[in-house]
Formats: C-alpha cells, structure tokens, sequence
C-alpha cells in the first residue's frame, strides 16, 4: 500500500465486514453521507481511511476497496467496553449533550481512551504521504490530531466534531479536561457544526489553556517562544441530496408511500418521527405531547397517527435499556387509551430500515416531528426536506439542533416545553397547503445548495488555505 495524499480517520471504517459461508470476508459499503462526501475526494486523491472493522479481537491486514485504501485498527473487547462504550459513550456523550444523563468518569475507561487513540494515530501517521493531509473525525478520536502531529510534524492536520461542544460551565466537569483540549489543538483546521459549538471551544481554550484567541484564530505554543495558528469554526454538515430526489421521484416509492397511508387508515394527519433509540432525541417529549392532544381532543385517533421509528441503538448501555422500556411504556399506554379496531394512535417501530423505505416514510408523512433535546446537526430534518419533491409537508424542528441554525422556515420549538410543543404539532396539521409550499420550498433550496459536497469541499478548502500559510 502506497502512501496517501489524503488521510481519513474515523472511529469506523465505511465498509461493514460480512463473513461468508466459506469463512471468507466480503466488505459493503457503509451507509452514510460521510462516506458518500468524500468517496470522490479520497479516490481523486489516492486517499485512505483509517478505521475500526466494527468486531473486536479481530485483526485484518489493510486492503484496497473501490478505489480507497483501507487501514483497520484492531480492538480487543475490553477496549470496546472501556473505549467506545465506555469513555466515548457513557462520559464524552452524555457530556457534551448538556449531561441530559449523567457522565460516568473512571479512569480505566480514559486510559483505554488514550491508547486507542494512540493506536489510530499511529496508524494515520504511517500511512500518510509526506507533506499530506490527515482529516480526523469525532469524538471517540479528540486526542489523535496532537499524537499525529508529534509523530508527523509535516502533515496537515484537520478534525470535524460531529457532535455539540459543550458550555464550559458543563466540559469544565471532564477531569481530562485539559487533554482533550491539547489534543484538538493537534489539528490546523477545527470543525464544528454551529457556531456556538466553535464559541465554546474558544472560550474552554482561552479559560483553560491561557492560549491568545482571536476571532477564529487561536495561538497555539509550538516551541519555545513560537507558535501556530489554528482556526476554530463552523462548518455545517449535510447530505447527499441525489439518492434521495431519485427516490422520491420513483413511481414505485410513491406507491409504496400510498401504501403505508392506507395500511394506517388514510388517516387525514400522518406525523413521523425518525431517530436512534437515544435520550439526547426527543423521543419522551414528543410521545407525550402527542398523548396529550389525544386526551384533550384536539386529535382524534381517527384523524391522526404517529408513526415512531426508533433504530435500536447501544444496547449494551444501562441507560439506554431504560429509555427503551419507558417509551414503550408510553406507547403501549396511549395506544391502550386510545386505539380502535381500524385505527392505531402510535405506530412504534423498533427496528432500522433501508432508504427506499425511509423515502416511502418521508413522502407518506404529513408533518415530520424532530425535537431532539441537543443534536449536533440533524440530518434526517434535511432527508425530509430533501425528499418532499410536491413542496408539501411540514417541519417541526427542535431549536436545539445544529439544523435550526440553517432550517428557519420550519416550524421552531423548545422541546422541553410540552404545552408549546403541542401547539407546533396543531400548527403543523393544520397548515394550509399554500404556506406549506412556501415554507418548503425555501427549505428544499436551502438543503440542496448547502449539500454535503458543498460542506466537504469548504472543509477541505480551508485545509487547503492551512496548508499554504505553513508554507508561506
């Protein structure tokens, strides 16, 4: 394997591992929009991405898939309990979500932390061309710009944080604090999705590390008496808007879409929700304010259906047992009060579903119910739209996510607010269809325009400009 120009390295790797029935390994492509951004990028580049295999103890040599080099970084069990499932999930996520549920700090589980992300450092550096690029993503992998950078001082380095940052008031609870922060400043470009995120970085930097902070531009100590520049800003997220207008137009999606109504009824108000069975989305809040306009009166079961599709989503996770067995509490209760023998309140989905499906769900929903408590972007809001090829359809977006920021012409909330998320949910149903249209299509300009090769070449072009100031 060759070096490469371009470097990515994720916590996976875009291709999900199938062992076949001869015992031989056959590699898919990932779902994802990531992988569908920078599938061109890294070809173009002769690129490689730096990655988990997704099954621990399982140790696979690097090997070339359509056109792009893969490099797999091993996991013991334990490192997946104490890593992933551990540091990454059970202290940095529900950190960095505004501690919706309590972090657990141990130090075994940063320890794991630390060497895995040593591991994929180690792995990037030995991969990448002299003078490249190394582009790290999320937060299971916050040291790995600084640990690249002392093995390979000639590359350029960037990393994108999926996720919210938090207030400092809240990051400053992380006892490794100030590690994680020297490890973002490894990289010369930091990417957020809002610009609050950006502003709370700059501000835990400037209050924890004394570092100058100007604008976007912080000072970081390089030597003695020297430093660099690196830049802390925003750069939105989004989609491969293609698969999903094609979708939309084909005749067999929208019959499907029909379909899925008539099997619910034809009811005259179809509402969906679509996410990770997680605490950080808003499930809880939209179950009860749908359950309380069916006991008010303001919906009938008759006219209306909620259709909840909940992924399944780190199972292993104490916190997320209980979140699953507290909707579907909910959901059994409402559909107890409420359902007839031709008509079902909530319609709970326990399961993930292939895109065709989704489109089919995205054009048969009348209203589209996104009230995550904290999210760093949303991209099933921007699916929706995306998809709503008639410019009907209505949005109901939580002003928690980073979506919000972009999505202005939906129908705002505060999903904590249960009175006034039932009334979003009343404004929504009872749009008319001309302000729907105009609503959507602002929104569906919006999406598209700003699609994820819009947000990759911006990134990449900023990495760009870093590249040449080092020169300059």
């Amino acid at each position: 394997m060759t070096a490469a120009d371009l470097v990515v390295v994720a916590n996976r790797l875009p291709v999900d591992r199938i062992v076949g029935p001869d015992g031989t390994d056959e590699w898919r492509t990932s779902p994802g929009g990531l992988v569908a951004a920078l599938e061109p990028t890294m070809r173009a580049a002769h690129g490689a991405w730096v990655g988990w295999p997704g099954q621990a103890d399982v140790e696979i040599e690097p090997f070339t898939f359509d056109g792009i080099d893969l490099v797999p970084v091993s996991l013991s069990a334990d490192e997946v309990a104490e890593y992933y499932e551990g540091f990454s999930n059970d202290t940095i996520w529900p950190l960095y979500h505004d501690v919706i549920a309590p972090p657990q700090f141990h130090r075994e589980w940063w320890d794991a932390y630390v060497a895995v992300n040593r591991r994929f450092a180690e792995a990037a550096a030995s991969v990448v061309a002299e003078n490249g690029t190394v582009w790290v993503h999320d937060y299971q992998l916050q040291l790995v710009p600084q640990l690249v950078r002392e093995l390979r001082p000639d590359v350029t380095i960037g990393y994108f944080h999926h996720i919210p940052f938090p207030a400092h008031g809240l990051y400053a609870q992380l006892p490794w604090r100030d590690q994680v922060l020297r490890g973002l400043l490894g990289a010369d470009v930091i990417g957020f999705q809002r610009a609050q995120d950006a502003t709370y970085f700059l501000t835990a930097v400037r209050r924890r590390l004394r570092h100058d902070v100007k604008g976007a531009a912080i000072a970081v100590p390089s030597g003695p008496g020297e430093t660099r520049t690196a830049i802390a800003k925003a750069f939105p997220i989004s989609i491969d808007t293609s698969p999903y207008l094609e979708l939309a137009a084909r005749p067999e999606v929208r019959a499907r879409a029909a379909e899925i109504r008539a099997s619910l009824g034809n009811p005259a108000h179809i509402l969906l929700g679509v996410d990770r069975l997680d605490y950080t989305k808003g499930i809880r809040h939209r179950i009860k304010a749908y359950g309380e306009l069916l006991d008010e009166g303001r919906l009938r079961v008759e006219d209306a259906t909620l259709i909840q599709v909940a992924s399944p989503s780190r199972e292993r996770v104490d916190a997320y047992v209980h979140l699953r067995d507290e909707i579907e509490l909910s959901v059994g209760r409402i559909n107890g009060d409420n359902d007839t023998f031709g008509h079902t309140a909530i319609r709970y989905l326990h399961q993930g579903y292939p895109r065709e499906e989704m489109v089919a769900l995205y054009l048969a929903a009348d209203v589209m119910l996104v009230t995550a408590l904290r999210d760093g972007m949303n991209l099933v809001a921007k699916e929706y739209v995306a998809t709503r090829v008639d410019n009907r359809g209505v949005l109901v977006l939580s002003e928690f996510t980073g979506a919000a920021d972009e999505l202005r012409q939906a129908v705002r909330v505060n999903p904590h607010d249960i009175e006034g998320l039932k009334d979003a949910i009343m404004e929504a149903v009872q749009m008319t269809p001309r302000e729907q249209a105009r609503r959507m299509r602002a929104l569906r300009k919006r999406v598209i325009e700003n699609d994820v090769d819009a947000w990759s070449s911006s990134f990449l072009g900023a990495l760009a400009a870093a590249r040449e100031g080092k020169r300059a």
